[in-house]
């Protein structure tokens, strides 16, 4: 399995890199798990957005895996649980399939990259930094492996009834 975040962007704040480094490192390495970060199309001062994707496009088409499933990363795509996510990774790894994982430039992507893309997926429905997102994605990616392996860094919400007394929240008369 192959799985690719390409990410538009370069030279981002160091504690992203480490934040990205860190929970890339802790993906299992049959993942095939790799930070592919494309080049943002250069800003000019009477330049247009429509302009600037179509060149981030073009560099990001030449870095996906060919035959390989893509998701591509839009405030108004699809909220995905992080139970989900590891719903998908499962079935990715049973199936052995390449990803590629986008996260557009300032930009956004372009409206023909987000029609090829096998799905849409929402981070938020706020807007995130780049460089956040990166953090997120990956970390929800290390998320999705704890939950298939039943490791206890995932937490499911806790029930009302075991929220402690004295924060406002208990249901319980004591």
């Amino acid at each position: 399995m192959q799985l690719h975040l390409l990410a538009v962007g370069k030279r981002l704040p160091a504690w992203i890199d480490a934040a990205v480094a860190d929970y890339a490192r802790r993906l299992p390495r049959t993942l095939g798990f790799r930070l592919i970060e494309i080049s943002p199309a250069r800003r000019a001062k009477n330049g247009h957005a429509g302009h600037y994707r179509q060149q981030e496009r073009a560099r990001i088409e030449a870095a996906l895996t060919v035959g390989g499933l893509v998701i591509a990363f839009d405030e108004a795509g699809e909220m995905i649980s992080s139970r989900g996510l590891a719903a998908e990774l499962q079935g990715w790894q049973a199936r052995h399939c390449s990803i590629s994982l986008i996260i557009g430039g300032a930009d956004g992507l372009c409206a023909d990259l987000k029609d090829r893309a096998d799905a849409v997926w929402s981070l938020s429905k706020m807007t995130l930094p780049h460089g956040l997102a990166r953090v997120l994605v990956v970390e929800q990616l290390y998320r999705a492996t704890s939950i298939n392996r039943r490791h206890p860094y995932h937490r499911e919400s806790l029930i009302e009834s075991e929220i402690p007394c004295g924060t406002g929240k208990c249901r319980q008369n004591h």
